[in-house]
């Protein structure tokens, strides 16, 4: 799993790239990225799945903010991503990821 993040200078946004490996998503047909700058939607697209197996996207998202995000992989598991910039807890005795746009 990865994240990178790209500040654009034109406008108050940040590209997040997320890529999971095949490995890490389990060998999964489809992957999403649910958070807050989706309303945790699951009607959500999915990650671009690659030839190689892997998942990845990339989510403009407002700079200067923290959001909560997880994966959701096929439908049924949830998973956090190591790299980012912190956890919260959820109200599923569990935690949230977080990325934050903050410079």
């Amino acid at each position: 799993m990865s994240i990178k993040k790209q500040f654009l200078k034109s406008k108050p946004v940040c590209k997040v790239s997320f890529k999971l490996t095949s490995e890490e998503a389990k060998k999964a047909d489809k992957v999403q990225i649910l958070g807050d700058f989706n309303k945790w939607k699951t009607s959500t697209k999915g990650m671009n799945k690659l030839k190689s197996g892997d998942f990845s996207q990339v989510i403009e998202l407002e700079a200067g903010k923290e959001f909560q995000f997880r994966y959701l992989i096929d439908g049924e598991i949830w998973a956090n991503e190591p790299e980012a910039d912190g956890l919260a807890p959820n109200e599923f005795s569990s935690h949230n990821s977080i990325i934050s746009t903050k410079q």
